[in-house]
């Protein structure tokens, strides 16, 4: 464990990979997760593509490709999997938002079209994010963090019926400018597998919220730790604009790149600096963490096996995150 200033910092290193081979076939790598027969699947957005990896790594199958018509994907933008393999995709074709379902071999079982067009909120270094950054699939339901209904989660059907709605929206002193205003009450939808939700805000003040099964929220935590201080104070107060579709959206950099709940109810949260924060269930922080592989990474991604172990993008690596793990930098 490394000490720097008057915090720590637990540094982990990768115990394994996709073998380059393999990895050399994804052109842009956001999701890596594992099923429980060891097979994994890859989500290649710049490649419009869902694979699968064999248990033993070393041979890549094709399940959806690149394609306008229901069973395809084109301009995708977030991926999920249940462990008995179905998986859902959120995409745009068109600038129309699209969900769809998949069976384990790739095959549609369901999707639906949701109202309006994809308007961009946040910005990833040069990548834009429209409309659905990220999803949830619970394997009966898939979770959507959709501000414009008023609400921050929105649970929906197979079909995309609307079943609840799950919390309102914060307050962000950019009421008068709707579009900021939902850019600043964008994020990250995580079921807990103990019960309820968590949902972690993407931009602005960075901050979480639990929620228990029925939608009640439970707490609010802010996102804390010196390595935020500097990136919150050079936080702007005028926002690029960019006009598509005959509207100006505001162009919002994130605080943070991405999070998500592990099987003890743990809540880890990447920033957009290198450093990850693993919160219990409680809400209290726990560790502060780097990621070291060929170099530093900081996690566009995470996914959690039942044995501690996480896969993360870029990179496809994995890591073991059990406490023992760690050691001195």
């Amino acid at each position: 464990m490394a000490t720097v200033g008057a915090w720590s910092v637990t540094t982990l290193d990768s115990i394994d990979a996709l073998p380059a081979h393999v990895a050399g076939t994804f052109e842009d790598a956001l999701a890596y997760q594992r099923l429980p027969d060891g097979s994994s699947y890859v989500f290649d957005r710049r490649g419009h593509t869902v694979y699968r990896v064999d248990k033993d790594k070393s041979t890549v199958k094709k399940l959806v490709t690149i394609g306008l018509e229901e069973g395809r994907i084109l301009s995708p933008t977030a991926f999920d999997a249940d462990p008995d393999g179905t998986f859902v995709v959120a995409d745009a074709p068109l600038r129309k938002e699209r969900v769809q379902v998949f069976t384990r071999e790739g095959s549609r079982i369901s999707g639906f079209e949701l109202t309006g067009g994809a308007a961009p909120r946040i910005v990833v270094g040069s990548l834009v994010l429209n409309g659905i950054g990220s999803i949830a699939y619970t394997g009966t339901t898939i979770l959507i963090n959709r501000p414009e209904t008023g609400g921050l989660i929105t649970e929906y059907d197979f079909y995309g019926r609307a079943q609840r709605v799950i919390g309102s929206l914060r307050s962000t002193t950019h009421e008068a400018d709707p579009q900021l205003h939902l850019a600043f009450n964008t994020g990250i939808p995580l079921p807990v597998p103990q019960g309820g939700f968590f949902f972690v805000f993407l931009a602005g003040e960075p901050r979480f919220q639990r929620y228990d099964a029925k939608g009640t929220l439970i707490y609010e935590r802010a996102v804390q730790g010196p390595e935020l201080d500097k990136l919150l104070a050079q936080q702007p107060t005028q926002w690029t604009r960019r006009e598509i579709g005959g509207t100006e959206y505001p162009l919002v950099l994130p605080v943070v790149r991405s999070a998500r709940v592990d099987p003890r109810g743990h809540l880890w949260i990447s920033l957009m600096l290198s450093y990850t924060y693993e919160y219990d269930a409680e809400g209290e922080k726990l560790r502060t963490l780097q990621f070291h592989a060929a170099g530093t990474v900081a996690p566009s991604s995470l996914f959690f096996t039942p044995n501690n172990r996480l896969l993360v993008t870029p990179g496809l690596f994995e890591f073991d995150v059990s406490p023992a793990a760690s050691r001195p930098r």
